[in-house]
């Protein structure tokens, strides 16, 4: 059959026409009024496709048949006779509680940042930085690395809290200041006159700190020791390692330690390492110039600032030293 020009096709297994174009109208959900019954009616029950497509458009003037009124089932009459029987619910037997899987090991995490790796990426770096991680970082103290840690007499610590605010620290002694107590375990000692406590704040609150010592003078080369620390007072770090240093120079003596779990150890190059001569220091202990003595190089004190915008009282005449004997600390925080 055609219309209007289109072929139908009629091979869908039924014996009428009128079949084939019910299954074929589907409801559009935008049903005109000529539409109307058909949208509204049951579906069509047929053991043929529920839907044909069509070539064209259906015949024109075509109107569905009508559908039969609804009328609701009624519901089955209750069963006569006693109420049947209903079965107890079975219990399963109590099963054995599982076998305990074997623990797996953790793996150790691998040297470095997500933000390195992203940034090697972005600039194409990858190999050369895994290659320094596989040639390079280590999770301990090899011999060479004890040794030049037993001849360096400063080192910068590197810390910060826990909301992530940073300080960067100078810490100096006789050579050997730094004690390596085990391969794992190294300590540094805070002397007297660190009264503000910035470091050792910040170690109380996010134990993550990083230190790098540098010989400008002979290898040019530097060493980071990154881990964690904590603080030890001197009287019980003494009870376990009796053979820290008893002998100390003026104003040299410790209060406490920090004692630093090693996580990564690793070189620091020479590229950009300057070449230092040392010469003798003259410290001026007895004079009366703050300016030379360090406490107020920079003529911080007085200036109006966020915390205190209040002008302070003048100094002390002369610049005395602080109360208790000690001049204003010339290290860092």
């Amino acid at each position: 059959m055609k219309v209007e020009g289109q072929a139908w096709n009629l091979d869908v297994g039924h014996d009428t026409v009128e079949n084939v174009i019910q299954q074929t109208l589907v409801p559009s959900g935008t049903a005109a009024a000529e539409l109307l019954e058909l949208e509204l009616a049951d579906p069509v029950s047929s053991t043929g496709p529920r839907r044909v497509e069509p070539f064209g458009p259906p015949p024109a003037g075509f109107r569905p048949a009508q559908a039969p009124a609804y009328t609701p089932a009624r519901p089955p009459a209750p069963p006569q006779g006693p109420p049947p029987q209903v079965a107890p619910p079975q219990v399963a037997p109590p099963q054995p509680p599982p076998a305990q899987a074997t623990p797996v090991p953790t793996p150790h995490l691998v040297p470095g940042s997500a933000g390195e790796r992203r940034l090697q990426a972005a600039v194409g770096s990858e190999q050369r930085a895994q290659r320094f991680y596989r040639d390079q970082v280590l999770d301990r103290l090899n011999e060479m690395m004890i040794e030049f840690i037993g001849r360096m007499d400063m080192a910068f610590v590197a810390s910060a809290d826990s909301g992530g605010e940073c300080d960067a620290s100078l810490r100096a002694g006789p050579a050997g200041f730094i004690r390596v107590l085990d391969p794992y375990t190294l300590a540094y000692p805070e002397y007297r006159g660190n009264g503000v406590m910035a470091s050792l704040g910040n170690i109380s609150e996010n134990p993550h700190v990083g230190i790098l010592m540098v010989d400008f003078v002979q290898d040019l080369i530097g060493l980071h020791v990154n881990g964690k620390a904590k603080v030890v007072e001197d009287a019980d770090l003494r009870a376990e390692h009796s053979g820290l240093p008893t002998d100390f120079d003026r104003g040299r003596t410790p209060e406490r330690w920090v004692v630093v779990a090693v996580e990564e150890a690793y070189i620091h190059c020479r590229k950009h390492i300057p070449r230092l001569m040392p010469i003798a220091r003259d410290r001026p202990w007895g004079t009366d110039d703050t300016r030379r003595k360090g406490g107020d190089y920079f003529a911080a004190k007085g200036m109006p600032r966020p915390w205190n915008p209040v002008e302070e009282p003048p100094a002390l005449s002369g610049g005395l030293p602080l109360p208790g004997g000690d001049a204003p600390s010339e290290g860092g925080r």
